[in-house]
């Protein structure tokens, strides 16, 4: 299960961003690892602002069926255009891939999508998959769907995007949360309300089209 970025105060909300803020031990994430546990389900948080030490973080977690936290990723790329989460948060600095029992996980969030170099990063560590959480607006919704569809055709691996539907103050957020295989075929679009996205998909798929098509192979520059 996936979620979108920011939902708990919305990512328009600047001023909410210190006063919503909380560690990884805090009451939003305990309720979220019972809600995993309740479910006995792996679960992408989405992301929260986390607060650590005097530094605040746009922060994901994953976690496991029990409760637990496999992974925790910091978004690297913060926007600043009309923004001011690069001026509020501070970056995350480490790329994180983790194993699944579907394979190799890679996780983005939102303008990360914009950064091809950051998913070749996480293709080198072994991502077989990725997990996008977003709170991608709705003026550049033709950027949304060319950019997870570049990200998986070109590291041949499946995305799984979450972004937010509905509207903060003036903002409306775009939606059209999807899935995307690993030739850029959109398996599963959600619109642009709100509303819960599946399909069944292969995931062996993208192991078999690295060697039937291995262009990954080919790479000079690395």
């Amino acid at each position: 299960m996936l979620l979108p970025e920011l939902w708990p105060s919305g990512f328009f909300a600047f001023d909410r961003y210190a006063a919503d803020s909380e560690p990884i031990t805090g009451p939003l994430v305990e309720a979220l690892r019972a809600k995993a546990r309740d479910l006995c389900a792996y679960l992408l948080t989405g992301s929260f602002v986390e607060r650590d030490g005097p530094d605040l973080f746009n922060t994901a977690l994953l976690l496991d069926p029990a409760g637990e936290i496999l992974a925790r990723y910091r978004k690297m790329h913060l926007f600043g255009l009309q923004s001011e989460e690069k001026r509020l948060l501070r970056r995350g600095e480490e790329i994180v891939v983790v194993p699944t029992p579907w394979g190799r996980a890679g996780f983005a969030t939102c303008y990360d999508l914009r950064f091809p170099e950051l998913f070749r990063r996480m293709l080198d560590q072994g991502a077989e998959f990725f997990l996008v959480t977003s709170a991608w607006p709705q003026p550049r919704e033709e950027a949304w769907v060319l950019l997870n569809r570049a990200r998986a055709v070109e590291n041949l691996a499946y995305v799984f995007a979450c972004n937010c539907a509905g509207e903060v103050g003036s903002k409306r957020y775009l939606g059209r949360s999807m899935i995307v295989d690993p030739m850029g075929v959109v398996v599963a679009d959600g619109g642009s309300g709100e509303g819960i996205v599946t399909a069944e998909v292969d995931m062996g798929r993208a192991a078999e089209l690295r060697q039937e098509f291995p262009f990954l192979d080919d790479r000079v520059l690395r």
